[in-house]
């Protein structure tokens, strides 16, 4: 007699509990992949934009004209544009006030900008930790459907007189295709994990050297108005 050793064939012999692990990580990949496809176009859209907004920030243009540019967008600013929205929209609004002492002025301006800016990385970082998950956790999963598999057909020679490779070879291979679903599981995740949460550290640094920047244009403007008064 000759065993079909398709994986097709391994996979629907496989026992419940190797097919339950092997859907689990099959959605886990299906999972993973959907987050990277999705994250990659969020974090290239958000370096364009930021990059472009940054591009005339530094070309000497007026901000009150890039605080209306920003405030157009059709989806909203997003990246840089969104945290020098929310420090320029806190500055105009203090600025109003004849009694606000220039410190106070910056201050708030330093808050409003920082809480944009941790929306910013929130939004970037969202579904990474679900990455880092299906990553860490995929490879035990096949492993853990590896060792049923295993222990399945030991059992079953267990009432066998004799043992052959003929016999052990079909559900050993059901197993160890867990294992292998494990890994195809968990390294995308993982390469897209590492890359990705570098690539938010570096917004976020970028975005840090901006606010201090921003904030030194602010002071100037502050000290200025105040002199006038």
């Amino acid at each position: 007699m000759t065993t079909d050793m398709s994986i097709i064939s391994l996979i629907m012999g496989a026992s419940l509990i190797v097919q339950f692990v092997l859907v689990t990580l099959l959605s886990a990949s299906f999972v993973s992949w959907s987050i990277i496809f999705t994250k990659r176009r969020l974090i290239r859209r958000t370096k364009t934009a930021s990059d472009e907004f940054e591009a005339n920030f530094w070309s000497g243009g007026d901000l009150n004209t890039l605080y209306r540019n920003a405030t157009r967008q059709k989806d909203g600013s997003v990246g840089m544009a969104s945290i020098f929205e929310a420090g320029f929209r806190e500055f105009n609004r203090g600025s109003q006030q004849d009694d606000i002492q220039p410190d106070k002025l910056l201050e708030e301006s330093r808050r409003a900008m920082h809480i944009a800016q941790m929306r910013e990385v929130d939004r970037l970082e969202q579904s990474l930790a679900t990455l880092a998950t299906i990553g860490s956790t995929s490879p035990y999963i096949g492993l853990f459907g590896t060792v049923i598999g295993i222990m399945n057909s030991f059992m079953g020679l267990g009432n066998a007189q004799t043992a052959t490779l003929a016999q052990v070879a079909p559900g050993i291979a059901e197993a160890l295709i867990a294992t292998a679903m494990g890994l195809v599981a968990a390294i995308p995740a993982v390469v897209a994990f590492n890359r990705y949460a570098d690539k938010v550290a570096r917004l976020e640094i970028r975005y840090d050297g901006f606010t201090e920047e921003f904030l030194s244009i602010l002071q100037r403007h502050a000290r200025a108005k105040k002199r006038s008064a």
